[in-house]
């Protein structure tokens, strides 16, 4: 059972606007959304059929990111601002199978998601799982709260995931990044994907418009060009900036694992 929220957390919980983060779960299969939720997911997809494809893609390219990092690049610690609903092979859970000395904090600012995230963000007792409530607007508040469970003396994993898009000023969410960015030490990296408008433009514009008109946070589709922005000046792994899809995929992937997606992730290492 999940815990009851705290009266501060019930005031500021709104059910009757969606909510990205709950929309998001809905369209992952999960359980933690409501009506409002779910009416503003079923126009979305009406319009935009293969956004079920995108976040399941999207959640594939976390996963198998992650995994390399831990595994292959030694990173034990993890910032995931803008976490969102806590579904399957959530970042800690994905890291703490490979390293179970992973130390990870979420971030968001959603009081429904900090009430899943409580009860569900649970770590091995190895390492460490944590969850900050804070705005992706407040760099700085983030990393000193941060700081409680994370050695910023160590290389850390920012993870922006599908966050950055809400940012509708382009120059504000790159300052953004470098200023999260700034905070890490060398040898950090920098995991990234949000929604590009290159392969069914059109038909995503306008189901973003849809979500525009009934939720309070906008979101804004980018090109490519745009999203390279925020990995400028970091030495980006292959292949690059590409559809999530496209990302390290498994060796045995084929048809729909490799269908290119309207997302595009990147990982990138600090200098």
């Amino acid at each position: 059972m999940l815990p009851a929220m705290t009266d501060s957390d019930a005031a500021k919980l709104d059910t009757s606007v969606p909510h990205s983060a709950r929309v998001w779960n809905y369209w992952l299969g999960g359980k933690d959304n409501f009506p409002v939720d779910r009416a503003v997911g079923d126009d979305f997809a009406n319009l935009y059929p293969d956004i079920t494809v995108v976040a399941r893609h999207s959640r594939a390219f976390l996963k198998r990111a992650v995994t390399f990092l831990v595994q292959e690049r030694g990173i034990r610690q993890f910032l995931d601002i803008g976490t969102g609903m806590p579904t399957a092979e959530n970042t800690h859970q994905v890291a703490q199978a490979a390293a179970a000395d992973a130390r990870i904090v979420y971030v968001d600012n959603d009081p429904l998601v900090l009430v899943h995230a409580r009860a569900l963000l649970t770590s091995t007792p190895e390492g460490k799982t944590d969850y900050v409530d804070a705005n992706l607007h407040e760099p700085a508040e983030i990393i000193e709260a941060a700081r409680d469970t994370l050695n910023f003396d160590e290389p850390v994993c920012l993870i922006l995931m599908n966050i950055l898009g809400h940012v509708p000023d382009l120059d504000q969410a790159v300052s953004i990044v470098r200023q999260l960015l700034a905070e890490l030490p060398p040898g950090s990296y920098f995991l990234t994907a949000d929604g590009t408008n290159v392969i069914d433009g059109p038909a995503f514009e306008e189901a973003i418009g849809v979500w525009n008109a009934n939720a309070p946070l906008s979101y804004h589709l980018r090109h490519p060009d745009q999203l390279s922005r925020f990995i400028e000046g970091l030495e980006v792994l292959e292949p690059g900036l590409v559809p999530c899809s496209k990302w390290r995929p498994a060796a045995d992937a084929a048809g729909e694992n490799l269908r290119e997606v309207d997302e595009f992730g990147a990982v990138a290492r600090k200098p």
